[in-house]
């Protein structure tokens, strides 16, 4: 933090709104000695003066922090941030979705596999009958995930071996 940036910040707000040093001090009730010390950088105003001056100067404290005023170039990277970030959700979305999709697909192909074998009455023969045993765990087994990951269950699991793993580090 810069304390001479932010007194000569706070020196052209004050300017900016037209009221003296001594206008300012009575209407924060200090001296006028203390603001020319925050204006030369020699002293910080409390917090909940710069809470005070933020408002009369309708500026955010960060900008009184920074000692500057918010930039449009700030504005412009903190939204290509944004759409940086929205763009890389999509393709998790999106790759997540082609995951699903060929889960079910797997499903399908053994749930067809069982009824298959069912129809053809080949169930009680020994190779068919694992076979369609197999297909139809396939097919629940992916039934099961596509519920847990369409659904918020997935992201509770998630935060559980989150924290899981944040333990077993810590215990180390």
């Amino acid at each position: 933090m810069d304390i001479v940036k932010i007194g000569k910040f706070l020196q052209e707000l004050r300017k900016e709104k037209g009221i003296t040093q001594e206008q300012l001090a009575e209407r924060m009730g200090v001296a006028r000695r203390t603001v020319s010390r925050w204006e030369t950088g020699s002293n910080m105003p409390d917090v909940d003066i710069l809470v005070e001056l933020s408002d009369l100067y309708s500026v955010e404290l960060r900008e009184i922090l920074t000692g500057e005023r918010k930039s449009e170039r700030m504005n412009e990277e903190l939204k290509e941030t944004v759409l940086q970030v929205a763009d890389y959700s999509s393709e998790e979305k999106t790759r997540l979705l082609r995951k699903m999709h060929g889960l079910f697909i797997v499903g399908l192909i053994g749930f067809a596999a069982f009824l298959v074998i069912q129809m053809l009455g080949l169930s009680s023969i020994a190779p068919y009958e694992a076979i369609s045993s197999f297909g139809l765990g396939i097919a629940f087994g992916m039934l099961i995930l596509g519920v847990i990951f369409t659904s918020s269950c997935a992201l509770k699991i998630r935060e559980f071996k989150m924290r899981l793993l944040g333990r077993m580090k810590t215990d180390r």
